[in-house]
């Protein structure tokens, strides 16, 4: 059987009027159920979805209106048409400023009814659609620095899309690199705080009195080093988002501090006897299993359900390789605008990997995870020697991984247009420098030792050729 044009519930009264009403609209393609009153009407409403509900305002048990009345408390999007007679007029304009879409008069024409019924249901399915398209595209692409399209992915944006609206705290888990920080900045970006703070503690990173400090201030003289008062970072995010990372390290004396603003929204800053009230929402991250952690006595068991709320798992990128060449794409524009090199005429990349050196980034297991992709992205722009990045240009750890061993040569390049002879020997003291503290994990004092140079000499020539240093070597830690 063909697909019916739309569902329509009838709720009158007069057998007449609903017979000929199914008749005649059957007979034009639309499935027609009917309702002898208005408890009968609201009824059918609560067990199927319907496209339109033809309404009689003079009903056995109630009024039309109150029902339109009812009906609208708790549906606001299905279209309801009126049926009244010549004299109750007022009543239909009455049903109208109740929610009522539409009103035909008793007679009616049927053709004037057919075409404002088809116009009514084209439209909401319109609205609908629209609704539903805006909602997907909002939830999978509004996360502009968040890049994926496996189906993983777009099941994790997703459900951070719904997960943003709401008031809720989240928790994050992933391994290190997978975008932790990335997704509870799009959660923010995309939630009713937008426009307030969003304020990001690595509380591994601060010893346990620092952290305390550093979340909920203190007043002048609360400790040695505290000459003045200082806002914490729970009060500076009020009516934001607060972003908690490595969440599993905190110690158990600050996360009793963390249950009371969690649980009574309030806290007392270190030195102070008087309670500050805040409004912040917690986003959470961890790569350990805080379940277990809480098995071993190392984490609160009531503090991880008050975080663990909504929990979302980040997939490792060996889990979504088919991410890796848009994320080359997206990583080759960045870092090609950064340092003004190998742009088309639209300000776009012209940079690729040649075939088999991206074959062998689909293989890599990639521990370092979309950090660690990036990092290489990064080192292939700024070594890069023509448009085409080869299989050797790839860092040793990566050739090593896939068995191959490549005889590292010093770098040779074309000379760019206009380059003096100081810019080409600074291009490749770069680049040299570059090669060597990767072989040294990024240790300036090994790598100073290895080109036989002082350790301050190196830093000054780190310095001066804008090599950053500390960021390379922290991914490099956190890779291994």
């Amino acid at each position: 059987m063909p697909q019916a044009k739309g569902r329509i519930l009838v709720v009158d009264d007069d057998a007449a009027i609903r017979e000929s009403l199914e008749a005649f609209l059957g007979f034009e393609g639309y499935q027609v159920e009917s309702a002898v009153d208005g408890a009968g009407g609201l009824a059918a409403l609560e067990t199927k979805a319907y496209d339109l509900v033809l309404l009689d305002l003079m009903l056995p048990d109630r009024s039309g209106l109150e029902v339109l009345e009812q009906l609208r408390r708790r549906d606001l999007e299905t279209p309801v048409a009126v049926l009244t007679a010549y004299g109750s007029i007022e009543n239909a304009v009455q049903a109208i400023k109740l929610g009522a879409n539409d009103f035909f008069t008793k007679p009616w024409n049927n053709d004037k009814l057919l075409l404002e019924i088809e116009k009514t249901i084209a439209g909401r399915r319109l609205e609908r659609e629209n609704t539903q398209l805006k909602r997907a595209l909002k939830q999978r692409y509004n996360f502009s620095n968040i890049i994926g399209k496996s189906e993983v992915m777009l099941k994790v944006l997703d459900l951070v899309g719904q997960v943003a609206q709401s008031r809720s705290t989240v928790l994050l888990h992933g391994e290190s690199g997978t975008g932790k920080e990335l997704m509870a900045k799009g959660i923010h970006a995309n939630s009713p705080r937008a426009e307030r703070a969003f304020v990001a503690v690595n509380s591994g990173s601060l010893p346990s009195d620092l952290l305390e400090s550093t979340l909920f201030g203190h007043l002048k003289g609360a400790f040695t080093s505290a000459i003045q008062t200082k806002k914490g970072y729970f009060e500076i995010a009020d009516h934001g988002t607060i972003f908690l990372d490595e969440i599993s390290t905190v110690s158990l004396e600050t996360q009793a501090k963390l249950l009371r603003v969690i649980q009574e929204k309030e806290f007392v800053p270190l030195g102070g006897v008087e309670t500050i009230k805040v409004d912040v929402r917690i986003v959470a991250a961890t790569n350990l299993d805080l379940r277990k952690q809480v098995e071993e006595g190392r984490f609160r068991e009531d503090l991880y359900y008050r975080l663990n709320v909504i929990q979302i798992d980040l997939p490792p990128l060996r889990d979504r390789r088919e991410d890796i060449p848009v994320l080359v794409e997206h990583f080759f524009a960045k870092y090609c605008r950064e340092n003004e090199k190998y742009l088309d005429e639209n300000g776009r990349s012209r940079l690729r990997f040649a075939p088999e050196a991206l074959r062998l980034l689909m293989d890599y297991h990639w521990p370092g995870n979309v950090r660690e992709l990036e990092n290489v992205v990064e080192r292939a722009v700024v070594l890069a020697t023509d448009l085409i990045v080869p299989l050797e240009a790839l860092p040793d750890t990566l050739l090593a991984a896939a068995g191959i061993h490549v005889r590292r040569l010093l770098p040779v390049f074309e000379r760019p247009p206009n380059a003096s002879l100081f810019d080409l020997l600074d291009e490749f003291e770069r680049r040299v420098i570059i090669q060597q503290l990767e072989k040294c994990n990024w240790s300036q004092t090994e790598a100073a030792e290895s080109f036989r140079i002082p350790l301050s000499t190196l830093n000054q020539k780190i310095k001066r050729l804008n090599i950053e240093v500390k960021r390379k070597r922290d991914l490099a830690h956190a890779n291994h």
